[in-house]
């Protein structure tokens, strides 16, 4: 997990084609801002602890004396070329790149901003997991500044306006970005064509907010999280209706943009002129759409269909073997077929990383456990636990991390414990043939009416969103993620003696998430109460409706919660190959919601939880963290008086005023 940031300063930017009705303001260089270039360092570091560096790229107008109010021509050059030629050189606008590294692939150190000999500058935030070539002991980072450096320097293929100046085989920026599989965010300085791309994947699964000019801040500013204190910043504007809060920062939609720098000035500052791309990937755009060909069964179709699966294939896949050659020869059912994606997309979250090598061999710690998982005991995470036990050494620990705010009673708190046996009964099924995985259950607790400064913290990251349902979530995200709590260990050998409780912090720097998994199998209490008003239509079209908003509800938010602690959130579910495996099944395969509550609702989930041996959490009910770690009871109490009052004030939806106090 990276941090990554611009500032724009001096530059009049022209919104006119994302925002017709937009009146851009002039620029100002010196302005009361709220927070500094520093307080963004400071916001960003936390993200990447490994190293934190900056490149100012500055645009002067180079005149000569008695062409002082002309602009003759634009070049973006160092401080130390002010003077070139005799000629006068005037700043004009300022390009401040900013990134901060969490670094998790590659042998030797990186340092943000990436810049090459051609004058080009890279900040990224995000994995690489397909579409672009590379080597395990590479840094996907460099790699892509690499490829980037062979774009051709026109917008796009498809402007006519455009010329390519290196022929047709040479992608553009746009092209080459929709090829990437995998999470990112980026910002990026074409020095060949004079423009500005940034952007995020076509799912959000890496934060980038956006701050476009106003009157009352004329900056452009992109950041992967505002500063602790930016929750504050917020305009009244006046309109018809009176004064309107307007936002600071807001999530920056999903997609690739430029700012194209032109030669010419309005009110004397350099233009640039912001455009959205459209992906150009055909695969990428058609799973954007999110449609499912089979939505409607046939009364056929729903006939003697439950979720069992046969017994000799649940104890064949349930033993954790490397022997899936019955599973690859034979025909795959559709549960076999999402467990394979769901495995291989856990596959490529976990290698190709410096983790391994983290520690060598002769200095191997007594437990060292590179991979964690956000840990709630039910169905999903445990997927997702089972799964990470088949795909990495046994030699490894794996850091389960379960958040209460209620001790022992939380509903988490109980299923994780559960779950936790569940685990270590497969796994010692496996370790027949293998030595014994290590599962660590860390248990944080936590007391919100002691969590001030820390509820202030978790407001700036989930900033731009505001209810109390998005602080509830971030604050068992964050911390969840900070993984300080406590794990029971043996003191004997043969399991007799009772267990010590001792402190522990998780140092894994990857943290499996389950986000996704209720979006894709109708998980949530709407898709049933959808499919009883609209039938299977209805159904499908909440799913589609959740799953292209989920970059603005969900990810942007957890992103920046989980990543404030140095760690990386990884979302198996929301791999490229796992939605079109389960977009390629029939809708009442996915789920059917005629049946109960912990049956029906995630069904292919359960099929899987099943085939990997974990009967029990096949059949747990789907359960929020908010409600499954006692947050959301905690708030209500200390927001509202009462649960019953906090559900008459719908209390998940209220927005937070105050916010700054």
């Amino acid at each position: 997990m990276c941090g990554i940031a611009l500032i724009i300063s001096g530059i009049k930017i022209d919104l006119s084609h994302l925002i017709p009705s937009c009146t851009c303001p002039s620029p100002q260089f010196q302005e009361g801002f709220l927070f500094s270039e520093e307080d963004i360092k400071e916001a960003l570091k936390r993200r990447g602890p490994d190293s934190l560096g900056a490149k100012n790229i500055y645009l002067y107008s180079e005149v000569s004396d008695d062409e002082r109010k002309d602009c003759i021509v634009q070049s973006f050059v160092q401080k130390e070329r002010a003077v070139e030629n005799g000629c006068g050189s005037e700043l004009r606008g300022e390009l401040q790149f900013i990134g901060a590294t969490l670094q998790l692939r590659g042998v030797n150190p990186i340092v943000q901003p990436l810049t090459d000999a051609f004058g080009n500058v890279l900040v990224y935030n995000g994995e690489i997991f397909g579409g672009i070539n590379f080597s395990s002991d590479s840094n996907d980072t460099e790699v892509l500044m690499q490829t980037l450096g062979q774009c051709c320097s026109c917008i796009s293929h498809e402007d006519s306006r455009s010329s390519c100046h290196f022929g047709g085989s040479q992608k553009s920026v746009p092209e080459l970005l929709s090829t990437i599989r995998g999470p990112w965010a980026l910002i990026y300085w074409q020095d060949s064509s004079k423009t500005l791309w940034f952007g995020r994947d076509a799912l959000g699964r890496r934060s980038l907010l956006v701050h476009w000019p106003t009157c009352y801040n004329s900056r452009l500013l992109l950041s992967s999280v505002s500063p602790l204190h930016s929750s504050q910043q917020q305009y009244d504007i006046d309109d018809e209706k009176g004064k309107v809060e307007v936002d600071f920062w807001e999530e920056l939609s999903c997609g690739v943009y430029s700012i194209s720098m032109s030669p010419s000035e309005m009110d004397g500052h350099p233009i640039g002129e912001v455009k959205k791309h459209e992906w150009t990937d055909c695969e990428l755009k058609e799973l954007m759409m999110w449609e499912r060909t089979s939505i409607e069964p046939k009364p056929e179709n729903l006939s003697d269909h439950c979720t069992k699966v046969p017994t000799m294939q649940q104890d064949m896949l349930s033993s954790f073997s490397s022997e899936l050659g019955y599973v690859r020869n034979a025909p795959l059912t559709t549960s076999h077929k999402v467990m394979m994606a769901l495995r291989e997309s856990i596959i490529r979250r976990t290698t190709m990383n410096r983790i391994y090598q983290a520690l060598p061999a002769n200095q191997r710690q007594e437990r060292y456990a590179p991979v964690a998982v956000l840990f709630s005991g039910g169905l999903d995470s445990m997927i997702i636990a089972a799964l990470l036990h088949q795909c990495i050494d046994s030699e490894y620990d794996i850091d389960l991390l379960n958040v209460s705010f209620d001790g022992v009673s939380a509903p988490d708190r109980i299923s994780a414990r559960a779950g936790l046996k569940e685990l270590q009964k497969i796994s010692a099924r496996a370790g027949l043939k293998a030595p014994l995985r290590r599962w660590n259950l860390i248990e944080i607790d936590a007391d919100l009416p002691k969590l001030t400064s820390e509820t202030k913290h978790v407001m700036a990251l989930i900033n731009p969103a505001k209810t109390y349902m998005d602080l509830n979530i971030g604050i068992a995200l964050w911390l969840a993620a900070g993984g300080d709590g406590w794990l029971y260990e043996e003191t004997s050998s043969d399991g007799m003696a009772p267990c010590l409780r001792v402190e522990y912090k998780s140092e894994a720097r990857i943290l499996l998430v389950g986000s996704g998994a209720d979006e894709q199998c109708a998980g949530y209490g709407r898709h049933r109460t959808k499919f009883r008003n609209r039938s299977w239509l209805g159904l499908h079209e909440e799913m589609k409706l959740d799953m292209q908003r989920i970059w603005k509800r969900n990810l942007g938010r957890d992103d920046r919660c989980i990543a404030d602690n140095g760690k990386e959130a990884r979302f198996p579910f929301l791999d490229e190959d796992v939605i079109r495996t389960l977009l390629d099944i029939p809708l009442w395969e996915i789920a059917d919601l005629n049946q109960p509550s912990g049956v029906g609702d995630k069904k292919i989930l359960r099929e899987v939880a099943l085939l990997l041996g974990l009967k029990e959490a096949a059949s747990l009910p789907k359960r929020a963290i908010q409600f499954g770690s006692r947050i959301a009871r905690e708030s209500n109490r200390k927001n509202f008086g009462s649960n019953r009052a906090a559900n008459q004030a719908s209390a998940g939806s209220v927005v937070i005023h105050g916010s700054s106090d």
